[in-house]
């Protein structure tokens, strides 16, 4: 985990570019590079991947950018460019699609309460575009329900954690027996160990709706993704001439 790699190189530059810019933008870049849920009128196309380049803050770039080198660097060395690059905006895609598919499920499930309710679409759609309801209708859903389901039509989701996740995982199958340690937990733990135990606190926050914030399925839809290719590369033994 010593020398970056060329195409890593390639995304730490691009990605501190895109946070410099956003810094100077006013709130556009955001508006159109980050991924809105696509039910909203501010989703475009691009931004599944477009939004694995921004960072809301300082220390959201710095954690992505050195597990982004630590991790994918050894990778990128075991698989070539083209594979590292494909595998890498494929887990970044693959997040944005659970993240999305989860979003979507608890979205409606809450809209179909609404409807129960004696509630029209369009009254439904206003709910959801201005955070403005009759409090008559708590009787038949929750406030933080609505709450909610207004964070998901109105949120953002941005940065490129999935797409590390799924790195992480590769490189947990590819070196299982590595050593690893959290900053604020000092203890060597193996990789085989570490990189899931991580997959399963995500898993747990995301349930329970710890953490609010941070897009802890992103995560588990790049470790997905992750593991899926990473594992199908490993049983079909890829020849990297395929690719480079």
């Amino acid at each position: 985990m010593g020398r970056i790699t060329d195409t890593v190189k390639f995304l730490l530059i691009l990605n501190v570019i895109f946070f410099i810019g956003t810094q100077f933008t006013g709130g556009i870049a955001e508006r159109l590079f980050a991924l809105y849920y696509f039910e909203n009128s501010n989703f475009q196309f691009w931004q599944p991947v477009t939004s694995m380049f921004m960072h809301g803050s300082f220390f959201h770039i710095l954690f992505n950018m050195y597990a982004l080198w630590a991790f994918g660097s050894p990778l990128e060395m075991r698989w070539g460019q083209k594979k590292f690059l494909f595998f890498y905006f494929s887990a970044g895609i693959g997040s944005a699609l659970i993240y999305t598919l989860v979003n979507y499920f608890q979205l409606h499930s809450g809209m179909d309460d609404l409807l129960s309710a004696g509630l029209s679409q369009q009254q439904i759609m206003d709910i959801l575009e201005t955070g403005k309801y009759n409090t008559a209708i708590l009787e038949y859903v929750s406030q933080d329900t609505i709450q909610s389901m207004y964070n998901i039509y109105n949120g953002v989701a941005l940065g490129a954690s999935g797409a590390v996740y799924g790195v992480l995982v590769a490189f947990g199958m590819m070196f299982p027996t590595v050593e690893l340690m959290m900053i604020f937990l000092p203890i060597p733990i193996k990789a085989k160990y570490f990189i899931p135990g991580i997959i399963v606190l995500d898993l747990v926050f995301g349930i329970t709706g710890t953490q609010t914030g941070i897009a802890h399925f992103a995560h588990i839809g790049g470790a997905l993704f992750g593991f899926i290719m990473a594992w199908y590369w490993k049983k079909n033994s890829f020849d990297n001439h395929r690719w480079n």
